[in-house]
């Protein structure tokens, strides 16, 4: 909700969602700066955390990117195809704004790579000099079960690549993204719970309530790697034991 769907005139928890987005800009401006002319945000969820990143670094915040108001946020498009279609219609670059600059572009994710690697490209078509990403999140590397439309590993790029080749997939001259301390702090709820009270599974695997058998594909699918990372690997193992998971696990470990 702080990061992308909410309202920014929203206040969950009496935290008012427009001022922790521009603190998670802020935030990002001071874990990885870079010399550009200009700022400029994807329309219209990342409007607060521009705002943040070009009063933290000092340049000015450009109108660079115009949104169609008539087309649905692309990352609700229930196919690939809808996605990338919705993309090209929804998002343009305005020339006399880019042309000859060193750009930050501010997102709030990259979820499968999509709108990111077309605004890359808009902008460079436009003529800017550079394009540089910042993401005021962390990568998503873990599904959703909530009930948010990232439901497998699979949709998620930073699930296969590392920000650098993601990078190189999307075109950016850089690419950063938040810290998950950074995050939780510019949201700021304080509750005395892990992660200020915050659900971060989607960026680091520590799910706040036990995976059901219904995902037991995903934990079948877990690289040795994410087993290590994942607390509730070590949870499920035994509750799995005997059946096809244990055996493709105790295959790929051996």
């Amino acid at each position: 909700e702080f990061i992308y769907f909410a309202r920014p005139d929203s206040n969950i928890y009496g935290v008012n969602v427009h001022s922790a987005r521009k603190r998670m800009g802020a935030r990002l401006a001071q874990e990885s700066p870079v010399d550009a002319d200009m700022v400029i945000a994807v329309p219209n969820s990342s409007l607060s955390a521009a705002s943040g990143y070009s009063e933290e670094a000092g340049l000015p915040n450009e109108m660079g990117l115009i949104k169609n108001q008539y087309v649905a946020r692309t990352f609700i498009q229930p196919t690939q195809e809808l996605r990338e279609q919705g993309v090209r219609m929804k998002l343009s670059a305005v020339r006399g704004v880019v042309k000859g600059k060193r750009v930050i572009v501010i997102d709030d994710s990259i979820v499968r790579g999509t709108t990111s690697k077309r605004i890359v490209q808009m902008l460079k078509e436009a003529g800017a000099a550079e394009v540089h990403m910042r993401i005021s999140s962390p990568p998503l590397k873990y599904p959703c079960f909530y009930g948010i439309d990232i439901s497998t590993t699979k949709e998620l790029i930073a699930a296969k690549m590392s920000v650098d080749e993601i990078r190189d997939y999307i075109g950016a001259d850089s690419l950063a993204f938040l810290s998950l301390d950074g995050l939780v702090e510019s949201i700021g709820l304080g509750a005395d719970a892990p992660y200020g009270g915050l659900c971060v599974a989607y960026f680091n695997g520590d799910y706040p309530t036990a995976l059901d058998d219904y995902e037991a594909d995903f934990l079948k699918s877990l690289t040795p790697e994410d087993r290590v990372r994942l607390p509730e690997f070590a949870l499920y193992k035994s509750k799995y034991e005997g059946n096809e998971y244990t055996t493709t696990s105790s295959q790929e470990e051996h």
